[in-house]
């Protein structure tokens, strides 16, 4: 019965937050403490010490530095340069989205999608690239190193592992999503993108500096819940809901600029300025002292913000606002409540029912497809914080590869999200240049189809099987 109970109430908490605008976290933190206390009988002293404090340091950190980053004009900077390099040639351009894209994720931006999706996307209807393409490209690279070290996703990934006491590898964690993401850019650029190689070069003369008007975007954290987008006419608003919070935010085709207090000052100061170089020092400090050091992500990132915000108190005053409150919320619930899960034999129960299936390959394949099928209408991050543990004993039997499992799960968790329900494929959808947005939206969700059936039994073959054997 007690088993019973945890799993409806599971069920229960990852339906609602699909289908409401609650943030699941909140559902989690009540479930921890019904299920834990008056039905398993765990002292409220012990599920308030399963609070996850490492992971949400981390999360707070990142996305604080980032913020910073956005805030005083770096990001701009080197997005503005990588864009002056491609400059007529239409391919090249495509293929430095998903660079970009990936660059600014590895270093800690869950909001890359928001803010090249309002430059790429006005950039392709001009120059005739596929929209559709454009779009994918951008989420491709950023879904792809969604498991740097120093990312939301990649420090719960990492800081569970740990937790966890089992074997970590956070290089491995990290290359092979964006090693599969990278396959699926190339072969949608072989379907959609093959006559741009042919068309020569055009004379695109990009103005960088409307571009540092236009890169900040509404707010999109990372799916913990989804944006869901209700089909706008052409023409007119987008309205995306996020089931992870209770507000709404309205986008329009175009994105509208929104420059903060302190932000004016910087962009009207071009170039390497004192404090952007201090920013870029700070950033790959973070990701040297993570990936050389093993350092804590959570607490060199937050000392790093804290050194710049005392640099410019006063410029970057409102940096606090980029810090992803709703990702903490349902990271630490999420995870509070699978501690309890695992306290009161829950988690032992399923995962050995999990590992007595005839064959632990299959078991991994069918878990990959789960997730897959569970991420594109619920929450990515939410989806790993449930698979994860589950998984924990059929990972300990030794019978599959524990690191290249973990890298299909994370993979095929992560990259339905270039589905218009995900807070990476609304921003594509709002910004889109198309006659027809309802049409785009359709066709997003035809590519979202390709990929829940492709992605996981792709991650199977070359990364399960391989390590398995």
């Amino acid at each position: 019965m007690l088993y019973f109970l945890s799993i409806a109430a599971l069920v229960a908490l990852f339906a609602i937050a699909t289908m409401t605008p609650i943030n699941m976290g909140v559902l989690a933190f009540a479930a921890a403490f019904v299920i834990g206390g008056w039905v398993s009988g765990i002292a409220l002293e012990d599920i308030f010490d399963f609070f996850p404090g490492n992971i949400v340091i981390a999360i707070i950190g990142i996305t604080l530095l980032f913020g910073i980053a956005q805030l005083n004009g770096t990001a701009d900077l080197m997005i503005g340069g990588a864009l002056r390099l491609v400059r007529g040639k239409r391919w090249a351009i495509v293929w430095l989205m998903f660079f970009l894209g990936a660059g600014l994720m590895t270093m800690g931006s869950t909001l890359a999608v928001g803010m090249l999706a309002p430059i790429a996307m006005p950039i392709a209807k001009r120059y005739k690239i596929d929209p559709l393409l454009m779009g994918m490209m951008i989420s491709h690279g950023v879904l792809g190193a969604a498991f740097s070290p120093v990312t939301v996703y990649g420090a719960f990934t990492n800081g569970w592992l740990q937790s966890a006491g089992l074997p970590n590898n956070p290089f491995v964690l990290y290359a092979v999503p964006l090693g599969l993401n990278f396959l699926f850019a190339v072969a949608i650029f072989l379907v959609r993108g093959r006559d741009l190689m042919h068309s020569g070069e055009q004379d695109i003369d990009i103005d960088i500096d409307s571009i540092t008007d236009t890169a900040e975007t509404a707010e999109t954290p990372p799916r913990g819940g989804q944006l869901v987008t209700t089909g706008a006419p052409t023409g007119r608003n987008a309205t995306a809901t996020r089931p992870g919070t209770a507000t709404t935010a309205t986008t329009t085709g175009s994105a509208q600029p929104k420059v903060t207090p302190g932000r004016i000052e910087e962009l009207e100061a071009t170039g390497f300025t004192p404090m952007r170089i201090a920013t870029i020092v700070g950033i790959l400090a973070l990701l040297v002292g993570g990936a050389a050091f093993q350092l804590d992500i959570g607490v060199c990132s937050m000392v790093i913000s804290a050194i710049l915000l005392c640099l410019a108190p006063n410029k970057l005053k409102t940096a606090v606002n980029n810090v992803q409150w709703s990702a903490v919320l349902l990271v630490s619930g999420m995870l509070t409540y699978m501690s309890v899960l695992n306290e009161n034999g829950t988690v032992d129960f399923l995962g050995n029912a999990a590992a007595s299936l005839s064959s632990p390959l299959l078991t991994a394949l069918i878990l990959c497809y789960a997730v897959a099928v569970l991420s594109a209408v619920g929450s990515s991050i939410g989806t790993i914080g449930i698979v994860l543990p589950l998984a924990a004993p059929l990972l300990l039997a030794g019978d599959i590869g524990l690191i290249g499992f973990v890298a299909a799960v994370i993979f095929a968790a992560t990259i339905v999200d270039v589905s218009p329900l995900s807070s990476n494929g609304v921003m594509v959808l709002a910004n889109a240049q198309v006659p027809d947005r309802n049409k785009f939206q359709r066709t997003q969700f035809k590519y979202t189809g390709y990929v829940v059936l492709v992605a996981p039994i792709l991650a199977w073959a070359l990364v399960v099987l391989p390590t398995s054997l």
